[in-house]
């Protein structure tokens, strides 16, 4: 495209004019007034014509409805080619009737001469439900729709342009919750893991496949931004947070220095007129215009080479709920990361169209940015929009919900600069991808980096190594080193180099991949890194305190070393941040040394249990059970002596479930089968480290795998079933099952049952902000012996209990002083006893306070 010879600002404002006098009736009128006037659908043409831009930027239409509808998420593979996520089934009408029926699709778009227009469309995948996550790695596309953990990888191998390849890369099971507390991103981050929000885990890609790791903490709700160093911007449409979690990589936890986002970021300035906020009318000036950011979602930095050298590195701020976007520029001050908008109290782009929702950003393979425009009324999912509720009158007020079926992909684009070239890098050889790691566009390095990776160039790890020590380009030079951490080779000797590299942004690097080498002496990388925290500016500097505290359960002096960096940056605020939580730090590096001392002990003591227990099964219990836990054959039958203990839920389950078998004896049918004899002698006449040892042998054998049990367990159950006789049944043995506790919460009483169903999709939820006071409490119909609770909110996975009490009780009434309290910064919160405790009752108890998240429990299990 040539560069247009005419005033480009004037031109499209008078532009802007016209489509607005032909969307609207008159010059600078909204697209609907407070006396309900319904809001018109304009055509693509006129849509992006009124959307006001700052300085001489201007949108190009890439793609539209009628070829795309309800796009949600854009992707482009290693040759350009763009995969869009679309959302067929979202909100189709005010009561999101047949949501989560799978009818939605990823679509591929060809843009066949590159004259910026995707003019070649074909459905990828079909039948999808509601599609929020796309990669592209080689020729594959990575997939992962809503309602799961599960990543598939799609792929084309007869160039047709549809899928006709599918497997599964990462098994994660299903997922519930309202989908839009549902992780988004999937995106491939510079130091080589894949981040989504969330979440407090991110993932490997490794021969094919997905490996998942743990984080400290999650964050997010609609995108991720990453930038040129790694750091990872999230948002929170629920918290009214339009960026957060920027300052350090949550990798070595969430924090969130007092002061970064200042008040006046969070005011943003809309032109539009139409009230429907989640918020209410608190969230809503006189003039019905939004007040504050509150729907913020698929945000970006901009890392591309076709726009003013002034926007890269800004973060772009889609705000759909406000039909705006805002640009945001960092400045550091103290130390500390502080956002700020481009304008002054302006948006860098708004409209009065009501219709436009910008909910997704992202660098093109082209150098420029594009925008993903759902373009419909309704953008909040329904269950914000329930009748007696606030928006829902405002939507029908405004026929909100008829404005369906449509989507925009824009790309912006400036007067002063032309397109990039179309990439070919699926069909480049190695050698060149290499060069490209110093484009001057991001997605190129990106795009470059992550297929050397897939690729396992590991031939090619000497040219990276030279790249490291002598590009002239900083680029170059940053994703070479990261490529080579990718690719698994021998640091040392090129970490040294990094480390002394004229950029910050490659020492910087370096520091973060030094870390699992910091505690061998023998490299000096401890020594080097302790000084350059001591001499280099604050950025450098902060990684070096993160990278030795994350090590520090392994340094002997990590504490003197780490007050010493802090010491050396007297004004640098995000140091004394760092400094102030450095004694909580250590203390948790010293318990997690603890914690893997004692899991030590406790797998040796696992290992000893089951080695002495294997003796007695295979003296006795074998002629049954089998050698291999299969069940020993009836000759001349396809039955078996006894059950089969391989991934018995009696044998994984409730320990004193299994116990009180052991003790007593089992008669009857088992699952529905009869066996000879139909009963199982009970083994209670032998001492409790016998029985002990030979069921912490059936719980780790043949691929079970279970925690061990003790012979005070035993010594527990065997008092509270001394009166017994009889063999147990099944039916018997059935109510003392989690489904048959008797439980109840406050609020939300009726939901209670849901966190002790064995579902995970099901769970207990407060349905109000977390507060101290609310609790949880189970009736076990036996005494059971207690030693380890687990609180699972994996997949709403930010409604865990930041601080919790635990109470046990005789008769539910008295329950005394707290027999454990503590807190928690994961979805998973393991609670685990001083002493192990029978007892009848139990109750947890909330006693943090999170603004705008529910206390929730999807599974409860005591052990």
């Amino acid at each position: 495209m040539h560069k247009p010879t005419i005033n480009h600002a004037r031109y499209f404002n008078v532009l802007l004019k016209l489509s607005l006098v032909m969307a609207f009736g008159c010059i600078g009128a909204n697209a609907a007034d407070q006396n309900g006037h319904p809001a018109p659908m304009l055509s693509p043409w006129q849509a992006m014509k009124s959307i006001q831009m700052q300085e001489d930027y201007y949108l190009e239409l890439a793609a539209s409805d009628p070829q795309i509808h309800e796009p949600a998420v854009i992707e482009w593979d290693g040759n350009g080619k763009m995969y869009v996520a679309e959302m067929l089934t979202y909100m189709q009408d005010i009561d999101g009737t047949d949501e989560l029926t799978p009818r939605s699709r990823v679509t591929l778009m060809e843009d066949t001469d590159w004259d910026g227009t995707y003019d070649k469309s074909t459905v990828f995948v079909d039948n999808l439900l509601l599609p929020r996550m796309l990669l592209c790695i080689e020729d594959e596309v990575i997939i992962r729709e809503t309602n799961t953990f599960d990543l598939y990888a799609y792929k084309d191998t007869d160039g047709d342009g549809v899928a006709d390849s599918k497997r599964l890369v990462f098994e994660g099971g299903r997922r519930g919750g309202n989908l839009e507390h549902q992780p988004s991103g999937l995106i491939w981050n510079i130091d080589n893991w894949v981040y989504t929000t969330y979440s407090n885990h991110r993932f490997r890609w490794k021969d094919g496949m997905f490996e998942r790791e743990k984080m400290p903490a999650g964050s997010g709700q609609w995108g991720i931004a990453k930038d040129d160093i790694g750091h990872l911007y999230y948002s929170t449409a629920g918290g009214e947070t339009p960026v957060m979690d920027f300052q350090f990589p949550l990798v070595y936890g969430r924090m969130r220095i007092p002061g970064e986002l200042p008040t006046q970021f969070r005011i943003c300035y809309p032109i539009d007129n139409i009230p429907d906020v989640q918020g209410g009318l608190r969230r809503v000036r006189d003039d019905n215009t939004l007040n504050w950011f509150t729907g913020v979602a698929g945000q970006s930095i901009f890392r591309g080479d076709r726009l003013p050298k002034d926007l890269y590195g800004d973060l772009i701020i889609p705000e759909p709920v406000g039909r705006l976007i805002r640009r945001a520029k960092f400045d550091i001050e103290d130390g500390i990361k502080i956002p700020r908008n481009a304008y002054d109290k302006k948006e860098f782009m708004a409209t009065a169209d009501p219709n436009f929702r910008p909910i997704n950003s992202a660098t093109g393979p082209d150098g420029c940015l594009y925008i993903v425009d759902m373009y419909r009324g309704i953008i909040q999912e329904g269950n914000w929009v329930r009748k007696g509720s606030y928006l829902r009158p405002v939507v029908q007020k405004y026929r909100l919900d008829e404005n369906i079926r449509k989507g925009r992909i824009y790309r912006l684009r400036h007067p002063d600069f032309d397109r990039g070239p179309r990439p070919n890098m699926l069909n480049e050889t190695n050698d060149k991808l290499v060069q490209h790691l110093g484009h001057p566009n991001g997605w190129w390095r990106d795009m470059a980096q992550r297929l050397l990776i897939a690729r396992q160039a590991t031939d090619f790890i000497p040219a990276l190594r030279l790249t490291v020590k002598s590009h002239s380009n900083l680029h170059a030079r940053l994703h070479a080193l990261w490529t080579l951490e990718g690719l698994n080779a021998q640091l040392d000797s090129v970490l040294n180099q990094a480390l002394e590299d004229k950029d910050w942004r490659v020492r910087h690097a370096a520091v973060r991949i030094s870390e699992p080498l910091l505690a061998d002496s023998s490299n000096g990388l401890l020594e080097k890194i302790s000084s350059m925290g001591l001499a280099e500016d604050g950025r450098v500097a902060s990684q070096s305190f993160l990278s030795i505290q994350s090590r520090a359960a392994d340094i002997p002096d990590a504490l003197p070393r780490l007050q010493s960096i802090v010491e050396a940056h007297d004004s640098n605020k995000a140091l004394a941040f760092l400094g102030s939580r450095l004694e909580a730090a250590l203390r948790k590096a010293e318990q997690d040394k603890l914690r893997k001392i004692e899991l030590d002990k406790e797998n040796k003591a696992v290992f000893a249990a089951a080695n002495r227990g294997k003796g007695i099964y295979q003296t006795l219990c074998f002629a049954c059970h089998g050698e291999d836990g299969k069940g020993t054959p009836v000759p001349g039958t396809n039955n078996t002596l006894a059950p089969s203990l391989l991934g018995s839920n009696r044998v994984k389950g409730d320990p004193d479930i299994l116990v009180r078998i052991l003790l007593h004896g089992l008669t009857g049918p088992v699952d529905g089968k009869e066996y000879p004899g139909n009963i199982m002698a009970p083994m209670g006449s032998n001492t409790d480290e016998w029985l002990a040892d030979v069921l912490t042998y059936v719980r780790n054998s043949w691929g079970n795998k279970g925690a061990r049990i003790t012979a005070p367990q035993i010594a527990a159950v065997r008092k509270a079933e001394k009166g017994r006789v009889n063999p147990w049944t099944l039916p018997e043995l059935g109510n003392m099952n989690p489904s048959q506790w008797k439980v109840r919460a406050a609020p939300n009483n009726r939901a209670a049952k849901a966190a002790v169903d064995g579902n995970i999709n099901t769970r207990y939820s407060t349905n109000e902000p977390a507060v101290p006071g609310q609790y949880y409490q189970v009736n076990f119909p036996y005494p059971k012996l207690v030693k380890t609770v687990t609180l699972d909110s994996t997949p709403s996975a930010r409604d865990y209990p930041r601080k919790y009490e635990v109470f046990f009780s005789e008769d539910g009434k008295d329950w005394g002083e707290p027999a454990v309290t503590g807190q928690s910064d994961s979805a998973v919160t393991v609670i685990k006893l001083p002493k192990p405790h029978t007892t009848r009752w139990m109750k947890i108890v909330n006693k943090g306070t999170v603004e705008g998240l529910f206390w929730s429990i999807h599974e409860l299990k005591v052990e």
